[in-house]
């Protein structure tokens, strides 16, 4: 959708994966199913996952699972020793999730690694200062994204899911109440009622339930480490109250992914102090254009806020 100008101003997921709850929203919800029956792109870090499906994972194999996605490129030439300092686990734990996976070990592992990977090895960055690292980082995650989105189904699902949701309640806490803001403020602007739950505590439920009660169907959480611990159990009480979840993530590993029906991921950068997270932040952007696309009136609704903002003299030319 084009639109008028308004007031525009952390790791790598791959695929879009549809999450084993029974939400109740307008759509019907796949039970695990990749790219909402589509096939991932063709990209080592979609090979990697297609690896990790159908696996129980411990906690500890999921950080691996979600280190080695990010680093797609690199892992086939990692040691075990090089790959458990990435994942931040003990190098044992390396050789339980290969054995995990159904190898005899590591050796195994990163030898189908190297053969379902690219022949070359990524150029090393030994040029790069730490920032400008940080910076490369996330221009791969965003090449990641744009893989997963070669397949647009998932994000149709979910603009279709969200337009139809009357109220639409839009989540994140703490590191990911940013991204929940700056969706529901551009939201806000073409669907007539979003509901903005950016603040934890004893009333979020009540907040939840005003919002099915109105006639909610839907509810959009963003989720990015280090994941609350009340995200989950505040996704988990939302399904129970009938919401379908759609969930932006920063892996498809994420511990939300156990309640969403739908998970969209993007990945945040891990090279600096605090995560950057410009790929979830430009996966909600694209999550609205899909939204508008199913609001019939989003163009109307923009043009009116333009001329309506021309008139107040609200911005500076």
């Amino acid at each position: 959708m084009s639109t008028p100008s308004t007031d525009g101003s952390g790791g790598t997921g791959t695929g879009m994966a549809t999450g084993t709850g029974t939400g109740t929203g307008t759509e019907g919800q796949g039970q695990g199913v990749v790219g909402s029956g589509g096939q991932l792109p063709d990209s080592p870090a979609a090979r990697l996952q297609a690896l990790f499906e159908g696996h129980r994972l411990t906690p500890t194999q999921r950080r691996i699972a979600h280190s080695m996605v990010r680093r797609a490129a690199e892992v086939p030439f990692l040691s075990s020793v090089e790959l458990a300092e990435l994942a931040g686990v003990s190098q044992p734990s390396v050789t339980r999730f290969a054995v995990a996976l159904g190898f005899d070990g590591y050796p195994a592992l990163r030898k189908h690694l190297r053969e379902v990977a690219p022949a070359e090895q990524s150029a090393e960055p030994g040029s790069y200062n730490e920032y400008q690292q940080a910076v490369e980082a996330e221009i791969e995650n965003l090449r990641h994204l744009a893989e997963v989105l070669a397949d647009p189904r998932p994000v149709h699902r979910a603009g279709r899911l969200l337009a139809a949701s009357r109220p639409l309640p839009v989540l994140g806490l703490r590191a990911a109440a940013s991204q929940a803001y700056g969706f529901a403020y551009f939201a806000a602007k073409v669907h007539p009622d979003v509901r903005l739950l950016h603040e934890g505590g004893t009333m979020i439920h009540d907040r939840i339930d005003a919002a099915v009660r109105a006639g909610a169907t839907t509810l959009l959480c963003f989720a990015l480490p280090r994941h609350p611990r009340e995200v989950v159990d505040t996704l988990a009480y939302a399904k129970s109250a009938g919401l379908t979840v759609v969930t932006v993530a920063d892996s498809a590993f994420a511990p939300v992914a156990k309640v969403s029906d739908l998970l969209l991921p993007a990945a945040v950068g891990t090279g600096l102090a605090f995560d950057t997270a410009c790929a979830p932040m430009l996966l909600g952007r694209v999550l609205l254009e899909a939204m508008c696309d199913d609001l019939s009136d989003a163009q109307a609704r923009l043009e009116e806020f333009d001329a309506r903002a021309a008139a107040r003299g609200l911005f500076v030319e």
